[in-house]
């Protein structure tokens, strides 16, 4: 179900709860919700769309991806740029980082490890953000 995206600042910063597999249809929604803005968005992570739930969604080159309780666990290469965010309004400078390195939960809750760099490393250290409740 496609969801309203929450704008609330005082909801989107509260720290978001872990993610179990009763949470696995709020991240349908999460990614049908990321599917419907996707002219506007490569990322969601579940405060967005109301849900305080250790979750996201992004594009992964091309393809859509979730993760349940990401964790960032090694990183390199920092960089000062700027972002937006559909919850927000307007830019923000923000510090990232190239290359990541999460510890994830899949679909099916095992616990995953892949590095990620570039773009892609940056939407995902955006949407951490969001479960932790850091507004950019």
């Amino acid at each position: 179900m496609v969801r309203e995206i929450m704008k609330e600042v005082g909801f989107l910063s509260q720290k978001s709860q872990p993610a179990t597999k009763d949470d696995l249809s709020a991240a349908g929604d999460l990614l049908e919700t990321l599917e419907a803005h996707k002219e506007s968005c490569v990322g969601m992570a579940a405060n967005m769309i109301g849900v305080h739930k250790c979750i996201i969604a992004f594009d992964n080159d091309g393809k859509y991806m979730v993760m349940f309780n990401p964790e960032i666990i090694k990183k390199s290469q920092s960089f000062e740029t700027e972002e937006g965010c559909l919850s927000l309004i307007g830019m923000r400078k923000v510090k990232r980082w190239r290359s990541i390195k999460v510890q994830y939960q899949n679909s099916d809750f095992q616990s995953r490890y892949k590095t990620f760099t570039g773009w892609t490393a940056q939407i995902i250290q955006h949407e951490i953000d969001h479960c932790e409740g850091i507004i950019i």
